[in-house]
């Protein structure tokens, strides 16, 4: 049997002891914020919830009375990822530690989440979305611009399309940061300098795929008023398909990619090429078939007036110079229409890479074919093959030097 040395030292009952916790507790941890997920979520009819709050590796139980409830602008549920604020306390008939929720924040995307659907109804109560303000998309623009990040993948898909299916129609590049706090600012930033310049009639905002806080920007209310006000149309080109934005829904059109808003903007050279070379025939056969028809007449009238023989000839003559003229007619149309064809056909050569290499210039890849665009890519010893107008060779990298480096 076991002596106590300190016969003088306190004995604590459970009761007391669980209320001395309580109190220290509530005291030291009075206004806390606690993050995690919810889980083993009851709800009696007292109006009260109960639940766990968890993370990988803990978790704690929570109380939230049913007057702090009637607050919250949407319902408690398992799996809400949440941010809870409150006091830590000991409920003292069962010795459990608990945190007392006074209120609870959607953390994380669904918060985001939330933040975007009041937006999104708030701008559709507006009419920002409706169809009515959809401005169609030219049929053959002069000039694309893209608002997008220069640097970023999107734009290259971007240019790659527009050089196979026209390379002649110029594009204008608006710079912008696509991700981060001041991306917002930029953006509604470029689309009011494009709409300023007027140097474009077709507008596309791009970014590649990312999370819901990557894709914020495009979010903002900021973003989606500059779009309603532009008076350029605008394809929408944010993300990956299934990501849908602000900006999709205020924008003229909507993109699945960034690639898909480039088949969109421009025609496709060789369906144009092919209704040009159509347009020529038919005017071709609609000229062969008048100069036909008055060869029939002056038959006819052959025919019917074989006298007087002056009166004839005066009809033939007639006849003959209106000939010449169809014909002169239908020689300049097609002249004018091969002239056309000619400068469109020029417009595409000079955007030749061909041409480049002829002024000096060199294609240079690696040995897979991969175009090198930056010397921050290739290594000491790496193998480059090089194309020049009249050949091509295969060197070893001996020294490389960056740009603005020493």
């Amino acid at each position: 049997m076991l002596a106590i040395e300190n016969s003088e030292q306190k004995i604590y009952s459970i009761s007391e002891l669980n209320q001395n916790v309580r109190h220290l507790l509530e005291s030291e941890f009075f206004s806390i914020w606690v993050e995690g997920e919810i889980s083993n979520l009851a709800k009696p009819s007292s109006g009260h919830a109960y639940f766990s709050l968890k993370d990988a590796n803990a978790q704690i139980r929570c109380a939230m009375f049913s007057h702090r409830q009637r607050l919250l602008n949407f319902p408690l549920e398992n799996g809400l990822h949440i941010m809870v604020k409150g006091k830590l306390s000991l409920y003292e008939p069962r010795g459990d530690f608990q945190l007392i929720v006074d209120w609870v924040e959607i953390a994380g995307d669904g918060k985001l989440q939330q933040a975007f659907e009041a937006l999104k109804k708030k701008l559709a109560e507006e009419g920002l979305f409706a169809p009515e303000y959809k401005k169609p998309l030219p049929e053959l623009p002069k000039v694309i611009g893209v608002i997008t990040s220069p640097t970023g993948a999107a734009i290259r898909d971007i240019l790659t399309i527009l050089k196979r299916r026209f390379p002649a129609i110029p594009v204008i590049i608006y710079p912008t940061l696509v991700q981060g706090t001041k991306a917002s600012e930029q953006i509604a930033k470029a689309i009011a300098i494009a709409n300023q310049h007027q140097a474009c009639d077709v507008l596309i905002l791009a970014r590649g795929g990312g999370s819901l806080e990557d894709l914020w920007p495009f979010n903002e209310e900021l973003v989606a008023r500059a779009i309603f006000a532009s008076e350029i149309p605008l394809v929408s080109a944010v993300g990956h398909e299934i990501d849908f934005t602000i900006a999709d829904f205020v924008a003229d059109i909507r993109a699945p990619t960034p690639s898909a808003a480039a088949e969109l903007v421009s025609p496709d050279q060789t369906e144009w090429e092919s209704a040009l070379k159509h347009s020529l025939q038919s005017l071709y056969q609609n000229v062969k078939k008048t100069i036909q028809q008055h060869q029939q007449t002056l038959v006819h009238l052959q025919k019917r007036l074989r006298h007087p023989r002056e009166t004839l000839q005066n009809r033939m003559q007639q006849l003959d110079q209106l000939e010449q003229a169809l014909i002169r007619i239908e020689t300049n149309l097609v002249t004018q229409k091969q002239l056309k064809l000619n400068v469109l056909s020029e417009k595409i050569d000079a955007l030749s890479p061909l041409k480049t290499l002829n002024r000096g210039y060199a294609i240079v890849t690696d040995l897979d074919g991969h175009i090198i665009q930056s010397a921050k890519t290739l290594s000491v010893g790496d193998m480059i093959h090089t194309q020049l107008a009249d050949g091509q060779f295969i060197s070893q990298v001996q020294e490389i030097k960056i740009s603005g480096e020493i």
